[in-house]
C-alpha cells in the first residue's frame, strides 16, 4: 500500500513520487493532484510558543455526520477511479469520469442516446412499411 512521508508519496512498486506539498487529491471528474489548502479542517499550531496546544480550525463549522458525509464523498471518488482502472485495464483517458466536458469539434459528432432524425433519404430498410 502507498504512504506518504516527508513529502514524498512512496508507491507499493517502489517509485517514489516528490510532492510540493503534503497531499494527494481527486477530482469529481477522477483527476488527481496535489490538493492541499486547509480552509475545511485543520490543525493550527502556534509557531511561536510550543507550550500552547494546538487548536482546531473549522471556518464552516462542519459537524462529525456533515465531516464523514464529506469523507464517504472522498472515498466513493477513489472507488469509482478504482473501478474505471479496472475497466479499462490501462491508463487510458477513458477512465475519467464523464462529467468532463469532451474536446469535440462542433458538429462532427452526434450526442449518444440521440436517435438520428429521419429524412427523406435516410429512413431505415427494416422500420418501413
Amino acid at each position: 500500500m502507498a504512504d506518504f512521508k516527508r513529502r514524498t508519496l512512496h508507491l507499493a512498486s517502489g517509485k517514489q513520487v516528490k510532492l510540493f506539498g503534503n497531499s494527494v487529491a481527486i477530482s469529481k471528474s477522477l483527476e488527481l493532484g496535489e490538493g492541499y489548502a486547509p480552509n475545511i479542517l485543520s490543525l493550527m499550531e502556534d509557531q511561536s510558543d510550543s507550550k500552547t496546544p494546538p487548536s482546531l480550525s473549522n471556518p464552516h463549522k462542519l459537524t462529525v455526520d456533515e465531516l464523514m458525509d464529506l469523507a464517504d464523498f472522498n472515498i466513493q471518488l477513489w472507488m469509482d477511479l478504482k473501478a474505471a482502472l479496472r475497466r479499462c485495464g490501462q491508463v487510458d483517458p477513458r477512465i475519467f469520469s464523464q462529467d468532463t466536458p469532451k474536446n469535440t469539434t462542433v458538429g462532427t459528432e452526434k450526442p449518444e442516446g440521440v436517435p438520428k432524425r429521419k429524412t427523406k433519404g435516410n429512413e431505415d430498410p427494416e422500420v418501413q412499411g
